[in-house]
This record gives C-alpha cells, sequence and structure tokens, in this order.
C-alpha cells in the first residue's frame, strides 16, 4: 500500500558514517515502546553521521535559505516486526542543523532531538568514483568549541552486499522516535541502494560528553570500529503514524 505524499523530499549526499561498539545497556532507556534494540551479528552499534541535505522541501516546497544544509547525528538501530515482517529503522540521539526553524519543523513534526549549531563541510571527491584518495569532514561548533568528524575513502564505490555491516549501517528504511507521552511514531524513509566506499578511514574530534552525554564519553572516544562514505541519492520521509497500544506490547505488531 502507498504511504501516501511524503512530507519530506530532499537529496542526501556524501554520508560520513563512524561507528561504534556501544554497550547495549546505554542505549536501552532510549529504545522506543514497541521496538526492540538491532544488532550486527550480535554487537550492538552507534553512528554519528554528516552528511548534506540539498533540495530540500516540506510538502513539495521549497523554504527560502532552507533548501540546502549540512546535518551531523548520532542514532542507533531497532527493529520491529510488522506485518510485513521485520522493519529496521533508526533512532536518533541527538541531530545538529545549522538553522532554527529546521530544528523545529522536526520537533513539532516527529518530536526527533534536534539542536541548531553553527555548521560548515569540506568536500575533495575528485576522482574518489574511479579509485582515488577522497576526503569529506563535517564541523560544527557548539559547546564553545568546533568538533569535527572526517572519513578519507580509497577504491572505488560499490552497492553493499546486504549481509554485511555496511548494509546493516546504511539500508534503514524506517525512523522511530519516543512522544513526549512516552508513546512512539513510526515514519517511513525511503531511497535507492546506495553505493558506498567501505575502504575508508575515519576520526571523530569531539568533546562527546558535550555533545551527546557522560554516557557516549567512552565509547565515542576510541577510534571507530568502521568508517564509511556514502554517495546518497534523493529521499522521501513520511509523517508517519502512532503506534497502536496493541502494537507497542512485546510482539504487538506480530502477524498471527
Amino acid at each position: 500500500m502507498s504511504p501516501g505524499q511524503p512530507f519530506l523530499t530532499a537529496s542526501w549526499r556524501d554520508l560520513a558514517m563512524l561507528n561504534y561498539e556501544v554497550p547495549a545497556a546505554l542505549l536501552q532507556p532510549m529504545v522506543p515502546a514497541g521496538t526492540e534494540l538491532d544488532s550486527f551479528r550480535g554487537t550492538v552499534l552507534a553512528t554519528v553521521v554528516g552528511f548534506r541535505f540539498l533540495d530540500t522541501r516540506v510538502l513539495g516546497v521549497a523554504l527560502p535559505g532552507h533548501r540546502d544544509f549540512d546535518e551531523v547525528n548520532l542514532r542507533f538501530y531497532v527493529r520491529r516486526q510488522g506485518e510485513d515482517g521485520w522493519r529496521r529503522a533508526v533512532v536518533f540521539v541527538r541531530e545538529l542543523v545549522p538553522r532554527a526553524a529546521i530544528a523545529l519543523v522536526a520537533r513539532w513534526t516527529y518530536n526527533e532531538p534536534y539542536t541548531a549549531a553553527t555548521m560548515r563541510h569540506e568536500l575533495d571527491l575528485a576522482g574518489a568514483a574511479e579509485g582515488l584518495p577522497g576526503h569529506v569532514a563535517y564541523a560544527w561548533r557548539l559547546a564553545g568549541r568546533w568538533h569535527r568528524l572526517e572519513v578519507r575513502t580509497t577504491g572505488r564505490p560499490a552497492r553493499a552486499d546486504p549481509e554485511s555491516e555496511p548494509a546493516f549501517i546504511a539500508e534503514r528504511d524506517w525512523g522511530y522516535t519516543v512522544q513526549r507521552d512516552g508513546g512512539t511514531k513510526e515514519y517511513r524513509v525511503t531511497h535507492p541502494a546506495w553505493r558506498m566506499w567501505t575502504e575508508a578511514a575515519g576520526r571523530l574530534d569531539c568533546e562527546v560528553r558535550a555533545v551527546y552525554g557522560n554516557g557516549f564519553a567512552e565509547c565515542l572516544t576510541v577510534m571507530p570500529r568502521s568508517a564509511f562514505l556514502a554517495e546518497g541519492s534523493e529521499v522521501q520521509v513520511y509523517r508517519g503514524r502512532r503506534l497502536s497500544s496493541d502494537e507497542l506490547r512485546p510482539g504487538g505488531g506480530r502477524s498471527s
């Protein structure tokens, strides 16, 4: 069944992803009701992602001064058994954008944890698709200092094996967010499978306690487990719906 008209359309490009092993106990209090933590071969992961939001439109309308911007977010992975099978999804811990209006709309529509911050990026991908070294970096100013993530690539981009870690990280068709009253909203995100550079190295220069809280300080101050860069594509984000009380119960989304 068609999910209807997208609430938001955009092109997500140059997605730099730094992936970290995280204790399940740290994330469990943030797992939306009706979902469960998803793991890659038994390992729970969180990812710091920087990317470019381009040609952004809300209900088909481009807002002046809010069409192209950067975003940096920290996210982890959950799943829910729906009538169509497992829905693999993301949950955001914090999302940073450079425009207060963008943060306001996202908080109002989805109750997503958006914050406005000054941001900038660096891109050097000339020839990267042919195997030359590439470099992408995103930086943001928060809590009195600049923070930065970067990814350097070698090799050529390719679509990931569906059973691989890159696919586990990047191929997520759903998002879940905790609502103000403790309920859960589910929304769909659609895009084609991305080509990715998986021969990559990454680094995060960040005051983790100030940006993401004490709980993530040990997890995100080590070298990332892996780093990827995805080319990106056009995406559609749908308005979403609240899960029913039956769906919030463990096993409530399973088909009989």
